[in-house]
């Protein structure tokens, strides 16, 4: 109904071919609010920082499900950024690889570099049967890192 040729878009609303509805589709996932987008991813990275606090008072205290929960929380935060700026997410758990498509952003991304370094294997390596000797240090050192990521990102954009 709102799709006529007068409206505010500016793309194509009248299309004849399979391709001209191809290139509709595109215009439209561009257009998408990005705004809204990467504020629940926000929203996501700030659950799983607070669940990984939460769970802190439990005992005895599931030390790598907290890390885990911070790195997830890190990991989300990048991605909200890299939507924010108009990026496409792909699939991975590497902060670092996250970390260095933000550093092409903006350059000051180095300041968290050494904390997405120590929250990587945290990503993976916890969700499964393998042995990772994380202690009650590692595990404030992850919420600290975590803390610090959601700060310094959330900052970057006014937020």
């Amino acid at each position: 109904r709102n799709f006529k040729p007068q409206n505010a878009f500016h793309f194509n609303t009248m299309p004849v071919t399979d391709n001209d509805y191809l290139e509709i589709a595109a215009d439209l996932q561009d257009f998408m609010d990005n705004n809204k987008i990467y504020t629940e991813w926000f929203e996501f990275a700030k659950r799983d920082l607070e669940s990984a606090k939460f769970l802190m008072n439990m005992h005895p205290r599931p030390i790598e499900i907290i890390c885990y929960h911070c790195e997830q929380s890190a990991e989300k935060y990048l991605k909200g950024y890299l939507i924010k700026a108009g990026n496409k997410i792909e699939r991975t758990h590497d902060l670092v690889l996250l970390n260095n498509k933000c550093k092409a952003i903006d350059k000051s991304f180095e300041i968290i570099e050494d904390e997405c370094i120590e929250l990587v294997p945290y990503g993976v390596q916890v969700r499964y049967p393998y042995k990772l000797d994380v202690t009650d240090n590692d595990m404030i050192s992850a919420i600290n890192c975590a803390e610090k990521i959601e700060n310094f990102v959330r900052d970057k954009i006014g937020n």
